[in-house]
């Protein structure tokens, strides 16, 4: 390789990591500067019933201007809500009882100017991102298990996650990602299950 070539190549790749270690330290000033992003769990709660257990959650969350600015320009958002039914054992480890999963796929549709919520093969559509997000957030009633027996006091608890899947996501958008904390949605929370009454 001549000699001039190298050279460049060299000055290239040198600006190169210049202008990424530029935009770390932004990303970093950022993320510094707003805090780790807000989600929060308003509200758990488990209920028995003679047909199963029930979950109702209030989770709380505004999208980054990151994330909203992907979705505007026609990136899919699925959102993921999981519930884990424990049997808590001292003797050895916890027996899964039963689990199960929503996911929701948030769009935006340019040509009408509105908000698709799927769920399941059903679609909403909303004039307002914040109407779709609140469909999410708020859930009453969900059931996340068989009954239990109205004999059976033994210690069940609930491991409860919602989350911004970015398995989901476009594969060249999962590399750019990289440790940016705009994108790391999810919080996770296990919650007892009440005795029989």
């Amino acid at each position: 390789m001549p000699r001039m070539r190298r050279r460049k190549l060299l000055t290239r790749s040198a600006s190169a990591l210049l202008a990424l270690a530029a935009m770390t330290t932004g990303t970093v000033a950022r993320a510094w500067a707003g805090g780790r992003n807000a989600i929060e769990l308003k509200q758990t709660q488990v209920t028995r019933a003679d047909d199963g257990l029930f979950l109702t959650y209030d989770v709380r969350f505004d999208l980054p201007r990151e994330v909203e600015d992907a979705l505007i320009k026609g990136v899919s958002l699925v959102f993921v809500a999981r519930a884990d039914t424990f049997l808590s054992r001292w003797y050895w480890t916890d027996r899964l009882r039963g689990s199960v999963t929503r996911r929701w796929r948030l769009t935006y549709q340019p040509l009408t100017r509105q908000w698709r919520l799927s769920i399941d093969g059903l679609s909403r559509h909303y004039t307002q991102l914040v109407d779709a997000l609140d469909t999410m957030q708020r859930v009453s009633n969900w059931r996340i298990s068989e009954p239990l027996g109205s004999n059976d006091d033994q210690d069940y608890y609930v491991d409860f996650q919602f989350k911004l899947d970015t398995d989901e996501l476009p594969r060249p958008l999962q590399l750019s990602l990289g440790g940016q904390s705009e994108w790391d949605l999810n919080i996770e929370r296990r919650i007892s299950v009440p005795p029989p009454r």
